[in-house]
């Protein structure tokens, strides 16, 4: 876990490295992760749930009341219930995304893991992620989790980044070459 400058700088890494440390200690870093991940998918769908997360004119009493609402709704367990009413008290629920992705990235690296950011023109199914991580862990060395968003912008293919290197294989990043080489 880095501790050092990088993960820890950001306010979102603080209460990440605060969350996973509470989730390694109480052994529920896969639990935590699965609630996470839960959460984040609601967000996404809702936009009820994203303007609560995301607007200064909610209150921090009214988004910690509508959190400890939402917990047991969403199936979220019990120590990622305690964290996000501590996000919504301190008025910090605009930080949930970047602690998500944070914690994802310390959980991936206790379990020998390296993450790869992937996005795709639609979601990707089952078996394609598995064989996304069989060909990443094939080039990486090592097992890869994979962070997969969805932008229809890209038109089709598929966007990897790792770290400080990237595979575009979009069909938007293909078209603009072309479009470059016709103008000479």
């Amino acid at each position: 876990m880095e501790n050092s400058g990088g993960i820890q700088a950001s306010l979102a890494g603080r209460y990440a490295t605060a969350l996973f440390g509470l989730a390694r200690d109480e052994k529920q870093i896969d639990a935590v992760t699965r609630s996470l991940g839960t959460l984040e998918k609601a967000v996404a769908e809702s936009p009820d749930l994203r303007t609560l997360a995301m607007s200064p004119a909610i209150s921090r009493a009214e988004a910690g009341k509508a959190i400890r609402a939402l917990t047991p709704v969403l199936d979220v367990d019990p120590l990622t219930g305690r964290f996000l009413a501590v996000l919504a008290d301190n008025g910090r629920l605009r930080e949930l995304k970047d602690v998500v992705r944070t914690f994802r990235t310390l959980a991936s690296d206790l379990r020998g893991e390296t993450t790869a950011d992937v996005t795709s023109a639609r979601a990707l199914d089952d078996d394609q992620v598995a064989a996304l991580k069989t060909n990443l862990k094939a080039r990486l060395g090592r097992d890869v989790a994979i962070d997969a968003k969805v932008d229809p912008d890209i038109l089709g293919g598929i966007v990897i980044r790792h770290g400080s290197q990237m595979i575009d294989a979009s069909i938007r990043t293909k078209l603009n070459t072309l479009a470059n080489a016709m103008k000479g």
